[in-house]
């Protein structure tokens, strides 16, 4: 019978599961970019809002849309597990497309185009109602996926006993993701600025529906981890518990705190958490006092938590300061699929005297930068410096991270002074009063602010993921995940605040910010976003600098029942404290 436990196991996950997982978040991908990447032209063109308007709205979309990961995490982590939140999630995503497909297809459902004769009218609210409600059904959608697709990947090579190519696949990740965004920058951008906004939102549609049935085909081949319960409630239970024994002196040798294998069983299959001496103020949870065990030997979870709990909560409070420093990154980017794009669209953007690009689609520098990059991390970079200092990840991630922080603030400065260079050239042609009008200066002026941006993401956006998936307590990784969105979400809503508030404030010295972008400062704008960067850069380093890995007692499965063996737990303590 074990026998048969353990061939059902050996032919479960693996890498043969990778073309179904990322088949999904394939598909996925390329709806989403082939969905989102040239919005703001459909928004100012087809809907005719204002361009800080429909900036805004886009940036509150994308926060959303990164903040509904989190409850879609904790609904896979608690009861539904990470295939059928996936599932869901991709079918709900599914009708939120399908709505904004309808709407672009029909005339009832956008305002009529402008003409001499009929001045431009911004949509109805009957038409917006429309477009909020299929970009809450993405959102909503896209709680289900982003959190489960990475968590679920890393989980069939991990837990088959990969462990080696764990890392690996977070850069197979992506860079998977980047190949259908660097199609839908190109192809679907193109349709949808020259053939027609049903077609171009309709192809991305389908594309969704066929990752749908990619993904559910893989099924009986996924490892399918057991839900541990609500990390809430658990986390909720330690708080409470400390705070009731708030007042009791605690042991001072840490052996003495309560600790239940069994009862921790489902939350620790890879290993238990071994006791820190940070936060101590939360081991009072673990401090056994009369009343905290029930006639039958169970903890009362409310009074009395495990050794093992009470480091999970431990190890979320340690990750804060450094999953924070990805909200300021959102922050600094969230222009180039605004403003960037504004800017590309007044600039020449001919490749022949017939063909121009559209302007979205000057966003693949960013992606190929990025693909370039993690191919030359992956490939060369990380066998080197293995080789140089021993260590399997070649850097840690947390060094990883620094370097793509350092990375992006350049990105900035090239923004802020192209920018600059292409005012001048308006004000030289006498076109500043005329924003319809094409600048004689190429598109290709904003290569470079593109391009840094994907090399800093290739470092700092997959490092930010990899510290989150192992630092994070095993029963938590699809809650992790969440956080890498969650700063996201945060940094799109603090985009729009502060996009919001430097339009307030200048509105009355020259507006930065203004529909006629030859007549705004967005160089100023881009050199405050610098300023905010240095300063992310610095506090990053500090919190680098101080931060505790988590110790890990790992349990090792033999002759089929699973013994505690030391020397692995040793060994893994060790390999935590590197950081890879």
């Amino acid at each position: 019978m074990a026998e048969d436990g353990r061939e059902k196991e050996r032919k479960q996950g693996g890498l043969k599961t990778m073309p179904f997982i990322l088949a999904n978040e394939i598909c996925d991908r390329f709806a989403t970019s082939g969905f989102s990447a040239n919005k703001i032209t459909y928004l100012t063109q087809q809907l005719h809002m204002p361009l800080v308007q429909a900036s805004n709205t886009l940036t509150n979309f994308g926060g959303t849309s990164s903040l509904t990961p989190i409850v879609g995490a904790l609904i896979a982590d608690s009861f539904a597990g990470r295939f059928w939140t996936i599932t869901v999630g991709s079918i709900i995503y599914q009708l939120g497309m399908m709505t904004l497909t309808i709407s672009a297809v029909l005339p009832s459902l956008r305002p009529p185009p402008c003409s001499p004769q009929q001045p431009c009218r911004q949509a109805s609210s009957l038409q917006l109602a429309v477009l909020y409600l299929s970009l809450l059904c993405t959102s909503i959608g896209s709680g289900g996926i982003r959190p489960c697709v990475v968590a679920f990947g890393a989980d069939q090579v991990e837990l088959q006993g990969e462990a080696g190519q764990k890392w690996n696949f977070f850069n197979l990740y992506f860079f998977s993701m980047g190949m259908p965004v660097l199609l839908a920058l190109t192809v679907v951008v193109y349709i949808q600025e020259n053939v027609g906004w049903g077609w171009g939102f309709g192809i991305p549609t389908v594309a969704m529906c066929l990752s749908i049935i990619a993904f559910v085909i893989g099924y009986p081949l996924y490892i399918k981890m057991k839900p541990g319960g609500s990390p809430l409630t658990r986390l909720t239970q330690v708080l409470v518990a400390a705070f009731r024994k708030r007042n009791v002196v605690k042991p001072e040798d840490p052996s003495l705190l309560y600790e239940d294998k069994e009862l921790d069983a489902d939350i620790s299959t890879t290993g238990r958490l071994l006791h820190t001496n940070q936060l101590v103020f939360l081991d009072r949870a673990a401090v056994v006092v009369e009343g905290d065990i029930e006639e039958s030997g169970q903890p009362r979870l409310w009074r009395l938590s495990t050794v093992h709990r009470v480091e999970e909560l431990k190890s979320i409070i340690r990750m804060i300061p450094i999953w924070s420093v990805g909200i300021f990154v959102v922050t600094a980017a969230s222009h180039s699929y605004t403003f960037a794009i504004q800017q590309a669209r007044s600039m020449d953007r001919h490749l022949t005297p017939k063909f121009q690009i559209p302007p979205a689609t000057i966003s693949i520098f960013t992606v190929m930068a990025m693909l370039l990059s993690l191919a030359f991390y992956d490939r060369v970079f990380v066998p080197v410096a293995r080789r140089i200092n021993g260590k399997p990840s070649g850097i840690t991630y947390l060094q990883r991270m620094g370097i793509g922080l350092a990375i992006s603030n350049l990105a900035n400065v090239a923004a802020a002074l192209v920018e600059t260079k292409r005012k001048a050239v308006a004000a030289e042609h006498g076109l500043l009063d005329t924003p319809d009008a094409t600048i004689p200066i190429s598109v290709f002026w904003l290569v470079p602010q593109y391009a840094i941006h994907g090399l800093a993401d290739a470092f700092s956006s997959v490092a930010h993921m990899e510290f989150l998936y192992d630092q994070s307590p095993e029963s938590m990784r699809s809650t992790a995940a969440a956080l890498f969105w969650l700063a996201g979400s945060l940094g799109n809503y603090l985009g729009t605040l502060l996009v919001t508030l430097v339009h307030d404030y200048t509105k009355e010295k020259g507006d930065w910010l203004q529909d006629n972008i030859n007549r705004g400062k967005l160089d100023y704008y881009y050199w405050l976003v610098t300023g905010m960067q240095v300063f992310n850069l610095g506090y990053y380093i500090i919190c680098a600098r101080f931060y505790t890995f988590k110790p890990l007692e790992v349990a090792k499965p033999e002759n089929p029942s699973k013994v505690l063996d030391e020397e692995v737990g040793a060994k893994e303590v060790e390999f935590s404290k590197m950081g890879t």
